[in-house]
């Protein structure tokens, strides 16, 4: 086994290091405050090709492999976790649906301006009763003549105020009365469609969260993706991509939760002398290295397998699953050895903290990742 990463793999981490460094970071603390989006920071972004990292270039993207857009997604959040999963979002969900499942027609119009930064997607799939039980959804999708009309609300949509296109999912009706889940390409603008609320979250502020609500909302029927009836094995296939992303997103808070922790520890003085060399904090951080390292080696070899063509699902779910749960308790950590002053808003430990929380519960909680891991082993 190579554990070393390609020249092209170091030069992408390099780039994005800089990239963070001088662009990022300055702003960062500002626009979680301010819970403002990073339109600006995107638009950049973009222009470096980060957005089109999924998409080939006969569609103007630059399509590197899995890893590569795993390490961006694991630099970026090492400043700003929000704009991590703006970009996972967009990368791993929904640009990556349109390649795998879209028509050439739908391709040719979403990809090209998707890798350009013109058009932000996102991912529309839970509902207000309804999250991990995609059986459960209630959107409904008709079918009249050359378009489909769909009524119902999705929630916890992220980008959903910002994004221009959704990957989104409803339920049909077959001409035996079967009902079965769909998925659709639905643009911000169609008629019928609208952004009904903003949640007000615990973290990741800069990254704006919506409900969607759909009243008689047309869609030409061109723009259903895949086969109708197949919108249940869309996505789950494309969460098993996606939750590699998180695992990523997990990785890189955790490192910068650890890399304050180091550079408080050592300023730090009690008794006479830095608190990094007391043994409870060093071993604190040993712990949380340890973490990190098991964390991202997960997420490292699911990213490979995904670029081999392999079946992923119980590789993704123990990347996400770990490497989410490690970041909450890396992040309590990192606040623990900060003591009081982890507890101000003054210190970016605590943003980390409440940023670290929601990474057990989407693409699937910690509890459905469970589940997923043991179904496979009982089958195996």
């Amino acid at each position: 086994m190579n554990f070393e990463l390609t020249e092209a793999q170091i030069q992408i981490r390099e780039m994005i290091r800089d990239f963070v460094q001088n662009e990022i970071k300055p702003c960062a603390k500002s626009l979680e405050e301010s819970h403002q989006f990073p339109e600006e920071l995107l638009k950049k972004l973009a222009d470096l090709g980060i957005l089109g990292m999924s998409i080939p270039p006969v569609y103007n993207g630059i399509k590197t492999d899995t890893l590569s857009l795993m390490i961006t997604l694991e630099e970026i959040s090492r400043a700003l976790p929000s704009l991590s999963v703006i970009i996972s979002v967009h990368c791993s969900l929904f640009c990556y649906a349109i390649l795998k499942f879209g028509t050439d027609q739908q391709k040719e119009k979403y990809l090209p301006k998707a890798a350009k930064g013109e058009l932000l997607g996102a991912f529309a799939l839970t509902e207000p009763g309804a999250g991990s039980d995609i059986q459960g959804l209630n959107t409904k999708a008709e079918k009249k003549g050359d378009v489909y009309v769909l009524n119902g609300t999705k929630a916890w949509v992220t980008t959903g105020s910002d994004a221009l296109a959704y990957i989104l999912f409803a339920t049909t009706e077959n001409q035996q009365g079967e009902k079965k889940l769909s998925a659709f390409i639905i643009e911000k603008d169609s008629p019928g469609l609208r952004i009904s609320r903003i949640e007000e979250k615990m973290g990741l502020h800069a990254s704006i969260t919506a409900e969607i609500v759909l009243e008689d909302c047309h869609i030409p029927a061109e723009n259903l993706l895949g086969e109708e009836g197949r919108g249940a094995s869309i996505a789950l296939h494309c969460l098993d991509a996606s939750r590699i992303g998180i695992a990523a997103q997990s990785v890189g808070l955790s490192q910068r939760a650890l890399d304050e922790a180091v550079k408080y520890a050592k300023q730090r003085e009690a008794f006479g002398k830095s608190i990094a060399h007391f043994q409870a904090i060093q071993f604190m951080i040993a712990d949380m290295a340890t973490l990190i390292e098991s964390a991202r080696l997960l997420t490292y070899r699911a990213s490979f397998l995904l670029d081999k063509g392999a079946s992923i699902s119980k590789e993704a779910a123990m990347a996400k699953l770990y490497a989410s749960e490690a970041a909450n308790k890396i992040a309590y950590l990192a606040l623990q050895i900060h003591g009081g002053y982890g507890y101000s808003k003054e210190f970016v430990v605590e943003q980390l903290y409440r940023d670290a929380r929601v990474l057990t519960i989407y693409e699937g909680t910690s509890e459905i990742q469970r589940l997923v891991i043991s179904r496979h082993l009982l089958r195996e």
